[in-house]
């Protein structure tokens, strides 16, 4: 996924061509806003790349870009936001009918911190798994009800044993869809593509799997190594160098990090993730997630099950202890501030014998 600004073409135009060159089959670009709509349909006629649109953001910019791209990709939960009054069932009616329109395929694309609320509420609230393997089967359902069959799926998590419970699951269901395997907020590197590799190799090697993405919080410059990275696993895959999940030595400290991308509101986040990382190293035998999101389309629900959450805004951080909101801080004191909450979550969790 690019991370330069759509509606910056040049910048985006050379961003996909370098992330082509490293051997990217697919570039998603995401569009938010009619100005980056516009660019896009520049920069489809500047670049070869097979280009799939994120539409999170407005659902309805779908007919305006569909002619510019090969695939739609929307996300179940993010679609419950728009719209309100009207049910998901004629919202995704409208996206397929555009696909059919303008010969593009599209990606039902759920994640753990946005699935629809209802289907939460059915679960018990440490059973991520089920809302989102439900959320997946009711869009396929209704899909091939209408019809429409160029469609994958994607069912992502920041935990890769939870990757791989929730994709097997669902291909024991619908072993005729095809899907696209990903680890969301894996983080940075080293750590991003060990978890990346826990839930492709464990799944490709069972044959599950169609397409891939590896995320990292790189810099926009550095965005072609989640190409090489994954390339990489792919060829040790392929070479029978699969190891089980114990085999990697991940600290109990969870750092979750998204990765760097066009709604990045302020690019100090990719240097405040590292010095997260280098701040907390003190707290890695605990366990302890601290999730650092770039974005408030992602930030505000993809924090909530962490035990400290940051999302970063243009000026400041925004602070959270798991779905409680602590306060908005400057990018200069909230490691300071961080830290104080880490030092609390760590006495309390030793106080309670469960560190």
């Amino acid at each position: 996924m690019t991370a330069t600004h759509t509606k910056d073409i040049d910048a985006t135009v050379e961003q996909i061509s370098a992330l082509v060159e490293a051997g990217a089959d697919v570039v998603r670009v995401a569009v938010d806003s009619s100005k980056d709509a516009e660019a896009l349909a520049e920069i489809s006629r500047q670049v070869s790349a097979n280009l799939a649109v994120d539409l999170q953001e407005n659902y309805r910019l779908a007919e305006v870009i569909a002619p510019f791209v090969s695939k739609l990709r929307y996300n179940p939960g993010h679609l419950y936001h728009h719209e309100r009054e009207k049910p998901w069932q004629e919202k995704v009616q409208y996206l397929a009918d555009v696909a059919k329109e303008h010969d593009c395929a599209m990606r039902v694309g759920v994640n753990c911190g946005s699935v629809d609320p209802a289907k939460k509420e059915r679960y018990d609230v440490d059973d991520s798994i089920s809302p989102m393997l439900e959320s997946a089967l009711d869009h396929c359902g209704f899909l091939d009800d209408i019809g429409f069959t160029r469609y994958c799926v994607s069912l992502k998590d920041s935990d890769p044993k939870k990757v791989i419970e929730v994709n097997t699951r669902f291909a024991s269901s619908r072993p005729d869809i095809p899907l696209h395997l990903g680890v969301t907020e894996a983080g940075m590197p080293p750590d991003g593509v060990i978890k990346t590799r826990i839930a492709f190799e464990q799944l490709i090697s069972k044959g599950i799997g169609d397409t891939i993405r590896v995320s990292l919080t790189v810099p926009s410059s550095r965005k072609p190594e989640e190409i090489e990275a994954g390339r990489q696993i792919l060829t040790d895959i392929a070479a029978g160098r699969v190891r089980s999940v114990v085999d990697f030595g991940l600290e109990s400290l969870n750092i979750i990090s998204c990765p760097s991308c066009s709604r990045v509101e302020n690019e100090a986040f990719i240097d405040l993730a590292q010095q997260v990382k280098e701040m907390t190293k003190y707290a890695q035998d605990h366990a302890v997630t601290i999730a650092v999101m770039g974005c408030r389309v992602n930030g505000p629900g993809e924090t909530d099950d962490a035990d400290l959450g940051l999302w970063c805004g243009p000026k400041f951080v925004n602070l959270k202890k798991g779905p409680k909101e602590l306060g908005a801080y400057s990018y200069d004191a909230i490691l300071d501030r961080l830290r104080e909450e880490l030092d609390a979550i760590i006495e309390e969790k030793t106080t309670a014998g469960v560190d």
